[in-house]
């Protein structure tokens, strides 16, 4: 199915270029490389997240070094008025992350998404890994969320609310076929929003929920999410994280289509922004070397955004097995370069 999919947007795009040979082309290199003209539309661009990590379990050193986090290139556009793609690839050679075809004929009421994607479940999750505020997603996100697989779904806008439906196999377990689903609202005020936002999912006889509460008001940002899953017939497992955010230069925490987005620097010396959270539950705690289980832990960091597509990060986290006696904690930075 990948191969077919790359040769069609091979071909596609070349029959793009040649209808629109005549067009006005115009070309910008703000957030990536955008080529236009007329129908057809071309982007190139990535990411690098380079990591120092330390973590200790029991007090003694189990990670220290350097580490390339995330190193990904795509590219994406229209290949005609109503048609879209995107591919994006990680260039350590683990795989695909996106390969898709998109429709949007129906209007934004109606979305067709049809290949590989990310499939929709939790608001820390649908948000893009380099828009999210503490460098690594909560324990309870990793544990519970659905990533990427290969299928069909339903997305659709309306004023300041969405909904995503798909259908989907899991890329990482050769499974039957499941589903996941995604409705969020939020009410906008001047300068503040408070969004809400329900999940579910069902593959690989696990199922569960997710609740998605989060809030901005001016330069204060907050978000908190509970998971609630049953895996096999008897484990009932569920966690819980709830996070907040400052910016000590006043700027806000964009939002935009039920995700939020990185912010922009006001000023040219940057942008800086305090973080912490506290999690509860069952979860992937791997970055604390706990593993998958029941634990608890907190986050303090610090960011400085010294431009839109240039970030710095300090994390330290703590935490302890609630089912046993182990401690974990993690002192990571984080370059992030976007283009």
């Amino acid at each position: 199915m990948k191969i077919k999919l790359i040769a069609a947007l091979v071909a596609a795009t070349a029959m793009a270029s040649t209808s629109a040979a005549n067009a006005e082309v115009k070309v910008s290199t703000k957030g990536g490389l955008k080529v236009e003209s007329g129908d057809y539309k071309f982007e190139f661009g990535g990411r690098i997240m380079y990591d120092f990590n330390k973590s200790e379990l029991n007090g003694v050193t189990d990670e220290n070094d350097f580490d390339l986090r995330r190193g990904r290139v795509y590219a994406k556009g229209n290949i005609a008025k109503n048609w879209s793609f995107k591919s994006q690839f990680n260039i350590d050679g683990s795989g695909v992350e996106d390969l898709y075809l998109r429709y949007s004929g129906f209007g934004k009421g109606a979305v067709i998404t049809i290949g590989n994607q990310k499939m929709p479940f939790g608001l820390e999750q649908m948000t893009s890994s380099k828009d999210i505020s503490i460098l690594e997603r909560a324990a309870s996100t990793e544990r519970f969320d659905v990533g990427r697989g290969e299928g069909i779904q339903l997305s659709g806008v309306s004023g300041n609310s969405t909904y995503a439906f798909g259908v989907y196999t899991d890329d990482e377990k050769d499974a039957d076929i499941g589903f996941a689903s995604r409705v969020t609202t939020a009410f906008k005020g001047e300068n503040s929003l408070f969004h809400v936002g329900l999940g579910y999912r069902d593959i690989n006889e696990d199922s569960g929920f997710g609740v998605e509460l989060a809030a901005v008001t001016g330069p204060f940002h907050v978000q908190a999410e509970y998971f609630d899953a049953e895996e096999g017939a008897d484990d009932d497992l569920s966690g819980y994280y709830v996070q907040a955010g400052y910016f000590l230069t006043g700027e806000s925490r964009p939002y935009k289509k039920g995700v939020f987005k990185r912010a922009a620097p006001k000023a040219k010396s940057g942008a800086w922004e305090v973080v912490a959270r506290y999690e509860d539950g069952d979860g992937n705690h791997s970055d604390i070397e706990l593993g998958s289980t029941d634990a608890s832990a907190y986050t303090l960091g610090l960011n400085w955004y010294a431009h839109k597509n240039v970030k710095f990060g300090v994390n330290y986290t703590d935490g302890e097995d609630n089912l046993s006696d182990d401690d974990g904690s993690e002192f990571r930075v984080r370059f992030q370069l976007t283009f």
